[in-house]
């Protein structure tokens, strides 16, 4: 392993199995840094050593001893590895058990002295620890020795145990040289932050001697994740400005006549973020725009009335909806108020295309190919086109595009955006004006660093008369949740269920409950339940038809019952759905559950919101009963950020940042002075010529990661 660098691939230093490349591609674990920067998730003593006759089960403890009857089998009903061993010192013995790790049977030897680590259990009269974290040792230590250091646990995958980690890194870490870390957090940020240098920072992460260390590399790592954000987004704001856009002219007329077809007024706050996208838009500085809204507070209006005016002005606007569903209900909110003023409405998605007005049947829309929507869009002749991602297929190309609008797109980012604004006009001198706008309750620090580049604007104001909906949260027994599904059926109202899993998982070996499923739940419903009402099941992994069929049915009332995944939680609007029962609640973050909860009360039927968990835990209680309290979803979302940890609130999947980068957003201070930093470097030259290490960084993060919403 000589010449080893932080770029080096893992692949050239060990000799992995099959299962375990597919967990390392699928960790996104390839060369060494990636792997010196997997973080355990949590420590444990090595110290305090137990005698095996002292401990007790339901606690955690670290014992030592010889091991014995090591074996190995496979469950013939759950088809699941197991290997098993006795560790036994002079005041009695212990079984070990590891599932999913058939290895330990071979890296261990009967005879052999081992050191393990887990919590303790009972069955039987016998005491037990599953999945134990263990390591060899050559001699048996003096019994509660203060040894200070901690062993780190790793989160595994299959084929991937904490042990194999702890076993690799410490042979990267005897050959790796410290002069290997190129530290890419400037000297002078890291004195004035007390931050230790990356080698330390590594070291103490997967050696700590104590807490307090890990806690310092830890917030070291998280302040550099935060810094590059900010220094990536500061940048893109940068160059944006630099760049000329279309200064449109509104006409307060067109305004005025917009406003007085809507069937309610604006609120104050509504008209203040209108007024500041139009002051925007009539620069010559391209806009670049985040509304914020709760659910249900009218941010769609909002981007129809800017719309109007730009379309008005002469210019084309398009509106990209993350799906086939949301797309089509925004077609027809445009035809609406817009329909009769602005000339054509298109729609594109992946299975269709439409105009409004048709030709043959007036005041309708009509399919039409979708190639002769991309030449009335060339010529002009479409004014508003709206969309799904179908809208950055090459053959769409505009006129003179001004006014982009994109609506809860987890991962339109940067470079998508570059794609329309190359399609804006044939000589792409002018990039469009742009709004983004989203529903998902964000923490007030996560917004000041994914969207650095953004202006924000937070529509916390929810319209007046918005149907009330009623929240309750119920432990265990769900008969009265049918009960009140049955009520509002029977009022000729319908209902949504929703499940966090498609289909059933198995318990598995730490004892975790099922998670309930949507295809097991729509049997119940159907066949015992409310066999008399008719249900149907939405789901991912239906095709865009069938989701569109079954939706179709449920707006038209064809459907009384729709049991579903989370994919609802975005855009659906069905004025007649009353009531909303979630299986499984405590599976799901605050934010993501008021998500949902916005898909009731659309209507003028007072509503209800019925969360269900078989959790008996007083902290999940406590979690979902905030729901009950809460004003809005700004203030869940700080609630979920506080009470249910990060990496649950939103987490990697989701904004593109690790756990421990999600972590540090409860520290607005670390933000905050990273935002400063940041802002600073990039006052001594946009393209940090003077700092190398941190061009490399900017350059590895790329256009794809962390945007929009």
């Amino acid at each position: 392993m000589a010449d080893v660098t932080l770029a080096t691939e893992l692949s050239t230093l060990f000799r992995f199995k099959d299962n375990q490349k597919q967990a390392l591609k699928k960790l996104s674990l390839t060369t060494v840094d990636d792997l010196l920067r997997y973080i355990p998730f949590r420590y444990v003593p090595r110290g305090s050593l137990r005698a095996i006759g002292e401990i007790r089960a339901g606690e955690f403890a670290t014992v030592e001893g010889k091991i014995g009857k090591l074996d190995y089998e496979k469950t013939w009903r759950k088809k699941m590895n197991i290997a098993k061993a006795e560790l036994a010192d002079d005041t009695g013995k212990l079984g070990l058990v590891w599932f999913h790790q058939p290895y330990v049977a071979r890296i261990l030897i009967d005879g052999e002295l081992v050191r393990a680590h887990g919590k303790v259990s009972e069955k039987n009269g016998r005491l037990s620890i599953s999945n134990p974290i263990f390591e060899k040792i050559d001699r048996l230590s003096f019994r509660n020795a203060k040894d200070a250091s901690l062993i780190p646990v790793y989160p595994g995958v299959r084929g991937l145990s904490s042990r194999w980690f702890q076993f690799h890194l410490q042979k990267i870490f005897a050959t790796l040289p410290k002069t290997a870390y190129e530290d890419q957090i400037p000297q002078a940020v890291r004195d004035k932050y007390h931050l230790p240098d990356l080698a330390s920072t590594i070291r103490a992460i997967h050696f700590p001697k104590n807490e307090k260390e890990v806690e310092a590399a830890k917030k070291r790592l998280a302040f550099e994740e935060i810094f590059i954000i900010q220094l990536a987004r500061m940048r893109e704001r940068l160059e944006l400005e630099e760049q000329s856009a279309i200064a449109v002219e509104t006409d307060k007329r067109v305004l005025k006549a917009f406003l007085q077809q809507l069937p309610f007024t604006l609120t104050k706050t509504q008209t203040q973020i209108l007024d500041s996208i139009l002051s925007d838009i009539s620069r010559p500085i391209p806009m670049a725009r985040l509304l914020e809204g709760d659910v249900g507070s009218g941010k769609t209006i909002i981007a129809a009335a800017s719309a109007s005016l730009v379309a008005h002005a002469g210019y084309q606007i398009t509106y990209m909806a993350p799906t086939e569903i949301l797309a089509r209900q925004h077609f027809e909110t445009f035809i609406k108020f817009l329909g009769n003023s602005v000339g054509k409405i298109g729609l594109i998605t992946s299975s269709e295309a439409r105009v409004y007005p048709s030709k043959a049947f007036r005041g309708q829309s009509a399919h039409i190919p979708k190639s002769q929507v991309a030449r009335w869009v060339e010529s002009g002749e479409i004014k508003v086109l709206i969309g799904t991602h179908a809208l950055l297929s090459e053959k769409i190309k505009f006129r003179n595009l001004a006014f982009i609008v994109v609506d809860e797109q987890h991962r339109f980012g940067v470079a998508q955006r570059r794609t329309l604004a190359k399609r804006s006009s044939k000589d792409h001198s002018q990039i469009p004006h742009f709004l983004s706008m989203t529903a998902t309750p964000i923490p007030r620090t996560l917004a000041l660093t994914i969207y650095g580049d953004l202006d924000l604007s937070v529509l916390d104001e929810t319209p007046p008369g918005k149907a009330a909906i009623e929240t309750q949260i119920f432990i265990k027994p769900k008969i009265r949740a049918w009960e009140s599904i049955r009520k509002e059926l029977e009022k000729g109202r319908q209902a949504f269920i929703v499940c966090p899993r498609i289909n059933t998982d198995e318990d598995d070996e730490t004892g975790r409950k099922k998670q309930k499923s949507v295809k097991d739940v729509f049997a119940e419903i159907s066949k015992t339940i409310f066999p008399t009402f008719k249900s149907a099941m939405l789901h991912g992994k239906m095709t865009p038809r069938e989701k569109d069929e079954t939706m179709n049915k449920f707006r038209d009332h064809k459907i009384d019952i729709l049991i579903a995944t989370s994919l609802i939680e975005v855009g659906i609007d069905i004025p007649n759905a009353t009531i909303m029962v979630v299986e499984g609640a405590d599976r799901f973050g605050l934010a993501q559950l008021h998500q949902l909860r916005g898909r009731i009360g659309r209507g003028q039927h007072h509503s209800y919101f019925i969360a269900v968990t078989d959790s008996s835990s007083p902290k999940t209680a406590d979690r979902l009963r905030a729901l009950e309290h809460a004003a809005n979803g700004f203030e869940l979302a700080e609630q979920d950020l506080q009470l249910r940890g990060t990496g649950e609130l939103t987490g990697k999947n989701q904004w593109g940042l690790s756990d421990i980068g999600m972590e540090a957003l409860k520290n607005i201070k670390m933000v905050e002075a990273a935002r400063t930093e940041a802002r600073a470097i990039l006052s001594e030259g946009r393209d940090l010529v003077l700092y190398p290490l941190l061009q490399e960084a900017l350059a590895r993060l790329g256009d794809s990661a962390f945007h929009f919403e």
